[in-house]
């Protein structure tokens, strides 16, 4: 393994924004991991970890050590009718829900196409279509950065929430997640409970639908709502979906009758923040090399040469006008990365 000085992370994330990491590394095993952790650890940098960088804005150059996850391999173990699937942090998750699904192990159907690595999922608690992470969620496997020692953390150790897990909140010790274990059916258990995907499934017929149609269609929306990567730079949705008490949500409805929302079970409502941010007039406008995607407000993309910096500062003016014309404060989906993790033009 080797240890690079003044790497560019342009290549590492799909928002293809410049910056380049101090020292940068790139694990496949679990002694490399500790090598790199120790390497850190005695000249006092902090690590970084990247997956697949889709789910980042890096703002600035990165100190310390950056850390490419690339531990691969899948496991499988049978028990009492489901199957325990094991995946290195550093697969592909597509790639996984691929995998499972030509080997006939259910459940992951409508996780289909979300793009990064299998280690950051738990992370972001992932979800689309009616189903999240944590609903397949078994286990996962750690090292903590600060004595090398390996760790299993289940469900309740990862608190998740909507788009949300201990892990952003620093209520651990820093850990860097090494394989995920998710437990998945023998027999179809389907999800529709989606409209949207209900809705194009139920063009099909009953008794034609099957984890390969709903595979099939999760895949073809999100390619008709989402830009490819590698065509024009983003990072999925920049934004989550707003929770909001019922009360406000009635009120907001009284005002604005076509406004999209979706009962949970708390009583609380979720908005899609996307329908928020269209209704603002921000869907497909441009800000220099930024701008928001034509076909999916909640997409911001990079045109070309911009910088993590305007993206930002383009967030910032998005979240300002919903704040603005409905009250909802609208919180940022990737994590900011990059020198010392700038919050604002107030700090320059």
């Amino acid at each position: 393994m080797q240890f690079l000085s003044d790497v560019s992370l342009e290549a590492f994330n799909t928002l293809a924004l410049p910056a380049r990491a101090a020292n940068f590394c790139t694990v496949h095993t679990l002694p490399e991991l500790e090598q790199a952790r120790r390497h850190a650890q005695a000249r006092d940098w902090p690590v970084t970890v990247l997956g697949g960088g889709s789910n980042v804005v890096l703002v600035g150059d990165v100190s310390g050590l950056v850390v490419r996850m690339a531990i691969t391999g899948i496991e499988t173990v049978e028990e009492d009718g489901d199957v325990l699937v094991r995946a290195g942090a550093g697969e592909n998750w597509h790639s996984l829900v691929a995998h499972c699904l030509e080997n006939d192990w259910y459940g992951l159907e409508n996780l289909a196409l979300i793009p990064g690595s299998v280690g950051a999922a738990p992370i972001q608690n992932i979800g689309a279509y009616g189903v999240e992470l944590a609903e397949r969620f078994e286990s996962l496997e750690a090292l903590v950065l600060d004595t090398g020692e390996c760790v299993t953390l289940g469900p309740e150790d990862c608190r998740f929430g909507y788009r949300d897990s201990v892990f952003k909140h620093g209520a651990l010790p820093p850990v860097i997640i090494t394989s995920v274990t998710l437990r998945l059916f023998r027999q179809p258990r389907l999800c529709l409970d989606y409209p949207e995907l209900a809705g194009v499934l139920a063009e099909r017929g009953p008794g034609s639908v099957s984890p390969r149609t709903v595979f099939d269609a999760v895949c073809r929306l999100r390619r008709q709502k989402l830009p490819d990567p590698s065509l024009r730079p983003n990072a999925g949705s920049f934004f989550k979906n707003p929770v909001i008490d019922g009360a406000r949500a009635r009120s907001l409805a009284r005002r604005f009758p076509d406004m999209p929302r979706y009962a949970i079970p708390d009583g609380r409502v979720k908005v899609p923040a996307a329908w928020l941010i269209d209704r603002c007039g921000w869907k497909g406008r441009r800000l220099g090399a930024v701008g928001v995607h034509d076909r999916q407000a909640l997409v911001l993309v990079n045109f070309g040469g911009g910088v993590g910096k305007e993206l930002l500062a383009l967030s910032a003016q998005i979240a300002e006008d919903v704040r603005r014309c409905f009250g909802i404060e609208l919180e940022l989906e990737p994590t900011v990365l990059g020198a010392e993790a700038y919050t604002g033009p107030e700090s320059e």
